[in-house]
Parts: structure tokens; sequence; C-alpha cells
């Protein structure tokens, strides 16, 4: 199994070479590195978007979680409540994660939050920072509106196409 500083290695290489996907198996392990869905766009930096591993049959069987047992009574809530938040999601915006990163609200930890609940948003506001190896990208709103909810923590991994906010269109 590789150690993640090779893993890292790996991905820097990747991202600073013109190929688009790289895939490593060796003793029942797999790692799967893809950037730009193919597509490049130029003048932009290329990052990878999607890391992939798969461990051996015996350690995923070991590490798998326990089975959690649910009560009727919170089954039916769910149920009576699932409607509802589909028909007000559909009406709202996803800000989405346009690639692999840590998501930070502010520039810095001295420095307030780009946004908050209730705050308006333009198309070209700044709404937080996702971090790839080592390069801070602003994410933009791409979408005049209200910022209803923040479905991801300060701190937080997040994935390629992952939701980051939730918007009110106007």
């Amino acid at each position: 199994m590789l150690k993640i500083q090779e893993i890292r290695e790996i991905i820097k290489l990747v991202d600073h070479s013109s190929v688009d996907e790289f895939t490593y198996e060796h003793d029942g392990s797999k790692i799967k590195l893809k950037k730009n869905n193919g597509v490049t766009v130029p003048g932009q930096p290329q990052f990878v978007q999607a890391v992939e591993e798969v461990k051996p049959a015996a350690q995923a069987v070991q590490q798998a979680p326990a089975p959690v047992q649910e009560t009727a009574p919170s089954v039916n809530t769910e149920e009576k409540e699932a409607p509802q938040a589909k028909a007000e999601d559909s009406n709202l915006h996803k800000i989405t994660s346009p690639m692999v990163g840590t998501f930070y609200q502010s520039s810095s930890p001295e420095s307030g939050p780009y946004v908050k609940v209730g705050d308006k948003v333009d198309e070209s506001s700044v709404v937080c920072i996702v971090e790839a190896m080592k390069l801070f990208n602003e994410i933009e709103a791409e979408v005049k509106g209200e910022i209803t909810e923040i479905l991801v923590k300060d701190g937080q991994l997040v994935e390629y196409g992952q939701p980051l906010f939730l918007v009110k269109p106007e």
C-alpha cells in the first residue's frame, strides 16, 4: 500500500503533466486520478478532480461500519418532511465545488467569513475559498440571490461537484 506522501507526489506529477487520467494498481489496491474530466481550459490551472483508492476486500470488510438501527417514529417523521424539503430545494441554486480541496469561509483565520446565511450575493460575489495543493481558489456565487444555507463547515474537505451553499435566486 502506498504512503500518503507517495500519493501526494503522484498527484503533483499528474497535475503538472499533460496526462488527463492515471491509474495505478498494486497488490489489490487501486488509485485512479482524473483531472479536468478530459477538458483543458487555456490559461486555467489543471487540478486533480478525483482521487479513488480501492482497498483489498479483506481490509474493506474489517473496516465496515456497524449497521445503524432506525426506529419507526423517526422514519415516519422523515417521510413527512421529505416532500416539503425537496420542494424548497428545487427552487434553490446550489453553488458546488469545482474541485477536490479544503473549504474555507474566509481569506484568513483573523478575517470574517465572505458570506453568512441571509447575505445578498450577485454573480461575481466571492462566497468562499477552496484550497487544492497549496493554491487558494476563490469560488463565486454564479447567481444573484440570497444565501439560505451553508452546507459545509470551515476547514472541511470537499469533493468535486459537492454542494457548498444554497442560494435563493432573485
